[in-house]
């Protein structure tokens, strides 16, 4: 939290603008993309995030605590996501050879056809809904922009409240 040492900078009329373009933009994408994954996968866009993290990893599997950081959710969220996509057959959990306390997840062969069957239409979606709404140079900058907020907001520091620690 921000410590309140002065006056509040309250947004111009313009960054107003933009905060509510941005907050509605995200909502509808976040929303339009469940939507696709629900109807063409049965599984929320979060959950395809986790396959798609899984599908690139070295064996196809991660740490789960390596997957709640880069997925950016709670372990409790995560374990309540993998509980799902075990249930069925995407996921299995194994334990981490290095350390008993922990758990790798990993994508199953089923998980992985379900993956390279439902990316196709995913990424017409991404597309249809931003990509092909922009120009190259907005794309450009738009990336930009959110590596410049990414970096930003990577919290940093051993007391940070990171969500992949709760």
């Amino acid at each position: 939290m921000v410590p309140m040492t002065t006056a509040p900078r309250w947004l111009s009329g313009e960054e107003q603008r933009t905060w509510r373009a941005y907050l509605q933009a995200t909502t509808l994408l976040e929303d339009h993309l469940d939507r696709q994954l629900q109807r063409d996968a049965g599984m929320p866009h979060v959950y395809y995030g986790l396959l798609v993290q899984l599908s690139q990893a070295p064996e196809r599997r991660l740490r789960m605590t390596e997957l709640a950081e880069t997925a950016k959710i709670t372990r409790s969220r995560l374990s309540h996501a993998v509980a799902r996509l075990e249930r069925n057959g995407w996921v299995r959990r194994e334990e981490c050879p290095s350390d008993r306390r922990g758990q790798n997840a990993v994508l199953t062969d089923e998980g992985y056809a379900v993956l390279e069957q439902t990316a196709p239409g995913h990424v017409a979606t991404v597309r249809q809904a931003m990509f092909d709404r922009l120009t190259p140079e907005q794309v450009r900058q738009l990336g930009e922009i959110m590596r410049v907020m990414a970096e930003g907001l990577q919290p940093t520091g051993t007391g940070a409240d990171l969500p992949w620690l709760r």
